[in-house]
């Protein structure tokens, strides 16, 4: 190597100028000078790493992060020859070297900045090569760099700094749990100096490659802005109310949610919990509350975390009526962006794309997937956002949603969010889980403060149905509930599995009913689905007769307002969520819910456990107030006694600094669990042909979200086995209906042979 960084003959240094990229354009090249792209990177990630403390470290992190370019090979690679270098790991060692005891988080985040975070030691199949193995190889090359003087010295001796104050133990305990208290912080720490450095490289070289494109960041109305548009919103919303209705016992509890939530925006950041029933108006109510409070405390943003796609759709709408197209931006898989991808996109479409790689916007609507997977994950595109969760408001919505198993992590993580990084965190449901700290769960939430003081009277002044539950230990049979449901001229049927809600839809339809009988599942595609909901709520607007059967999907966000409600005996929580499409808007004194113990049981898992709950609570209690928040505790309580909190083990992983291994492992949504079927549903052949003309493309990949639908790997197995699917050559492991096979989507039912229990029927040729 020194012979390419000496001179042979004379033996003195060549002088040289290093880049870090070329730009070729038409004009001829331009070439960013490598120091320049340091000092730029340096200063964006310290604006970035100034929101949680530590503006100095995200400095060295941004000076560092591309020291290996100062590489003689990496400078002829970049002038065209084909031959691999190793980069990054150059600046990891580096910042060894200075800081051998604290450098480690410096290290991570460099020697990742070009893929992913690795494990300090241990590694894995299909994972980086571990941290102490990238040192090693690359501690002889940095020498040998740095004995050849060619990295500036004000580069490689920038002063280092302290550890932020949370880092440090400076109480006198020093037990073991305070010690893994302290190296799970250090973890979250390391990941969010990952994410300053990570956006902090890419906007500059945005910058530099595509200065238009980086033109079109950071355009969106401020918070007070946003604000003031909520509140005009909201007063054009009570105007609108028809005189009889607006001293109504639901429209007074909606005004005092509304005002609770206002009133207590001023309080200083940190946890809240807002309890408000099903059909209270929260979901506009914490958004007064999120923008007040970020208003008064100079806080970013607002992120707005929901746990169903169908949920978000309906929110996102509301917001976008109150807060205008351009200052929303949604991130989930199901959010279509077709009409953005012919070429014609507005600047305000480019702009919401931009906006999604790095949540730099004021106001973000995602998925508890999304937003949770981001804190645990290893992955450089994923985890570039993290640094803007930083001193945001963070609206948890239908916290009871999120899941047992992973519980003990996901709460570490938020308290960390609202300790250690400026956040304020709304906890918002209708079903309050016992997530507080008490003793068997010491990981459990600390310091909530209730928005709302009176939940258990704001439940009775919100109560509109009545409990009817089952009279006897035996199931019902199918037939008697049909019988049932059949005499209804609007009712909502929940059920556990998607085949009971198929077989349930087919009985009514045989019952010479067919033209008021809708069914709703998740084999159904989301535009699908979405197309459905909207056809029931306009029936049910306008008073005509509407049978539907669904499973699970409709019970949280959907709003529904049907006088009866038939919910399967299982969790509480799902009980309660199905009585909230009931009886929704007080047009009558009670609605309601009767609730049938089904011939099948919930599927195995957290559904099942959730049943088993609830049934020893009827035994203890008899029939009894579901929606109270008391009881609800409960439940949680109950069940959270039932499940392994830490099921894969993210705790102690997280305290070894395996960042690559907690990627992998922390999963909401289990690789393998279901496989992805594209179904043939509206334009979605015309973008698969779009797709098989350009090749593989995520934008268009992503336009195919809304018409996939999920099944489980038995089912998956006998449709492909059956001659069924075809795999796309485009995007390998995503597969659709091969000619013949269309007949298998159906306009009710969805894709008809979607459940395990289902045997193929015969391909139609």
């Amino acid at each position: 190597m020194l012979k390419n960084l000496i001179d042979g003959e004379s033996g003195s240094l060549i002088k040289q100028s290093y880049y870090a990229r070329i730009a070729h354009e038409a004009t001829g090249e331009r070439k960013q000078a490598l120091e320049t792209h340091l000092i730029n990177a340096a200063g964006l990630a310290a604006g970035f790493a100034a929101d949680f403390s530590s503006a100095d470290w995200g400095y060295l992190a941004g000076l560092w992060h591309d020291l290996g370019k100062y590489q003689q090979d990496f400078q002829r690679r970049l002038n065209g020859e084909k031959i691999s270098v190793e980069h990054s790991g150059l600046g990891a060692v580096c910042a060894m070297e200075r800081m051998p005891q604290s450098g480690f988080p410096l290290a991570f985040a460099i020697a990742g900045h070009h893929g992913e975070l690795a494990d300090l030691i241990k590694g894995g199949t299909h994972q980086p090569k571990p941290l102490k193995s990238r040192l090693t190889e690359n501690t002889p090359v940095m020498k040998a760099i740095k004995e050849a003087g060619i990295i500036p010295e004000e580069i490689l001796e920038r002063s280092t700094p302290e550890l932020p104050d949370f880092l440090t133990n400076s109480s006198k305990v020093n037990s073991a749990a305070v010690q893994a208290h302290l190296k799970r912080s250090g973890e979250m720490w390391t990941r969010f100096l990952f994410s300053s450095l990570i956006d902090a490289d890419r906007l500059d070289s945005e910058k530099f490659g595509e200065p238009e494109k980086a033109k079109l960041r950071a355009q969106f109305s401020a918070i007070l802005e946003l604000n003031r548009k909520l509140d005009e919103h909201l007063e054009k919303k009570v105007v609108a109310i028809p005189l009889h209705l607006q001293d109504s016992e639901v429209n007074r509890a909606r005004r005092d949610v509304l005002n609770a939530c206002r009133l207590r925006a001023l309080d200083l950041p940190g946890l809240f919990s807002l309890i408000v029933p099903t059909g209270g108006g929260k979901t506009l109510s914490a958004m007064s509350f999120a923008l007040r409070h970020a208003a008064a405390h100079g806080l970013h943003r607002v992120i707005v975390v929901i746990p169903y796609t169908s949920i978000i759709e309906q929110n996102a709408k509301e917001y976008r009526q109150a807060l205008g197209d351009e200052n929303i931006i949604e991130h989930h898989s199901s959010y279509d962006p077709q009409n953005r991808e012919n070429g014609n996109e507005t600047d305000i479409e480019k702009r919401a794309n931009l906006a999604t790689e790095n949540w730099e916007a004021p106001l973000i609507v995602t998925t508890s997937v999304q937003f949770l997977e981001t804190l645990f994950s290893s992955s450089a595109s994923r985890c570039r956002k993290l640094h803007n969760i930083a001193r945001s408001v963070i609206i948890l919505d239908e916290v009871q949603t999120l899941p047992p198993g992973m519980l003990a992590s996901i709460l570490d993580a938020l308290q960390e969010l609202t300790q250690n990084y400026g956040c304020s965190l709304v906890l918002s449901t209708a079903t309050p889980p016992a997530l507080l700290e008490r003793p068997n769960l010491p990981q459990g939430l600390k310091n909530v403060r209730q928005i709302i003081a009176e939940p258990e009277a704001l439940a009775q002044k919100l109560k509109r149905v009545n409990y009817l539950w089952p009279e006897s230990d035996e199931a019902i049979r199918w037939e008697t509930l049909i019988d049932e449901v059949a005499q209804c001229e609007q009712v909502l049927v929940v059920v556990h599995r998607r085949q009971d809600a198929r077989d349930l839809a087919q009985a009514l339809v045989a019952c010479s009913l067919k033209h008021t009988v809708f069914h709703l599942s998740a084999l159904m595609c989301p535009a699908h689905r979405l197309e459905v909901i909207a056809r029931i709520k306009e029936r049910l607007k306008l008073g005509m007769p509407t049978r539907v059967v669904s499973t699970q999907l409709v019970e949280a966000g959907v709003d529904f307002d049907f006088p009866i409600v038939y919910r399967a005996l299982g969790g509480l929580d799902s009980i309660v969520q199905a009585a909230g499409r009931c009886n929704r808007e007080g047009r009558s004194k009670k609605g309601k819910v009767v609730i049938f113990r089904a011939p099948s049981k919930p599927p195995p898992g957290t559904p099942r456990k959730a049943l088993d709950v609830t049934e020893t609570m009827l035994r203890a209690r008899g029939g009894f107030e579901p929606d109270s928040p008391e009881i609800i505790e409960e439940y949680f309580r109950r069940l959270y006694l039932t499940h392994e909190l830490d099921c894969k083990n993210i705790q102690r992983e997280r305290e070894e600094f395996n960042f690559a291994t907690v990627g992998r492992e922390f999963r909401l949504i289990e690789d393998g669990f279901t496989e992805s079927i594209v179904v043939p549903y509206e334009d979605a052949p015309a973008r698969l042909n779009t797709l098989r003309q350009n090749g593989s493309d995520r934008k268009l990949l992503r336009s195919l979200q809304p018409f996939v639908v999920n099944v489980y790997p038995k089912a998956f197995k006998n449709l492909l086995d059956s001659g069924y699917l075809l795999e796309l050559e485009a995007a390998p492991s995503l597969y659709t209906l091969r000619v013949g096979a269309e007949n298998l989507y159906d306009d009710t039912f969805g894709l008809t042979a979607g459940d395990e229990s289902t045997s193929a029927p015969a391909l139609i040729i």
